[in-house]
């Protein structure tokens, strides 16, 4: 009698669990409305201020949706190879982008409106805190997939002499300054996410410092920048310095 009870309550447990399990693959996401339209929400704020905006990949799995193999940087890239002239900051085109697409995520081409200094997590998160210490003005902080920190500026604006722009690339140098392991400077030519986005691992783009906060000019962040920079990348001496840097071809 006792093995038949046990029998029998272990296969009601069973079909119990059974019956609950078509109800819960039909459950939808939590908040999935509200996240969307919260999305919506922080992208038209990011073209109130100023920040052209244009589509970009986004994450499928680990994968990136533009199948490229290997894609060096999923989910942070453009879609379009017109991304420069196609950024804008026109909230109805942004909304009906952020409305038909709604995995995608977003770019910001910089060198418009504001340039993006971008270092390291670790060295980013001391380099913020000691700008804080000293009463410097920082404007809007995002940070980037887990490993990157974004600092935005306003932009150099447009030089009347032409040599006197560099290129952004892994480790930016101006004339005045010498070379910093693991800076980029975003500036004409590139883009970085703008969030929220979403990347690879569940990982994400997301704002530590909102758009209510001014751009800066670049050059009252950088010294304290490339010094956190110099320090991280003398304690991490495995610090890739060939690591891809934006843009890479879209």
């Amino acid at each position: 009698m006792g093995d038949g009870n046990g029998r029998y309550r272990g296969t009601e447990n069973r079909l119990s669990r059974e019956s609950r399990l078509p109800q819960w693959l039909r459950r939808r996401p939590k908040n999935t409305d509200a996240d969307d339209s919260r999305r919506v929400t922080l992208l038209l704020a990011a073209a109130a201020a100023g920040l052209p905006l244009s589509p970009a990949a986004y994450p499928v799995a680990y994968r990136c949706s533009c199948e490229r193999i290997g894609c060096p940087t999923p989910g942070r890239h453009p879609v379009s190879f017109a991304w420069q002239t196609q950024s804008t900051t026109d909230p109805a085109q942004i909304e009906r982008w952020a409305v038909g697409q709604p995995q995608a995520n977003f770019i910001t081409a910089t060198g418009m409106v504001h340039d993006v200094l971008d270092v390291p997590l670790e060295a980013g998160r001391s380099a913020l805190d000691r700008l804080l210490e000293l009463d410097i003005e920082v404007g809007p902080v995002a940070e980037s997939g887990g490993d990157r920190m974004l600092f935005f500026t306003a932009t150099r604006g447009t030089p009347e002499d032409e040599d006197e722009w560099w290129p952004c690339e892994l480790d930016c140098h101006p004339e005045t300054m010498d070379e910093h392991p693991g800076l980029r400077w975003h500036c004409r030519g590139s883009y970085v996410p703008v969030p929220p986005a979403r990347l690879p691992g569940d990982l994400e783009v997301s704002w530590l410092r909102g758009l209510e906060h001014q751009l800066p000019d670049p050059l009252t962040l950088l010294e304290t920048l490339t010094d956190a920079c110099a320090k991280y990348a003398g304690e991490n001496e495995q610090l890739d310095q060939h690591e891809v840097a934006w843009p890479i071809g879209r």
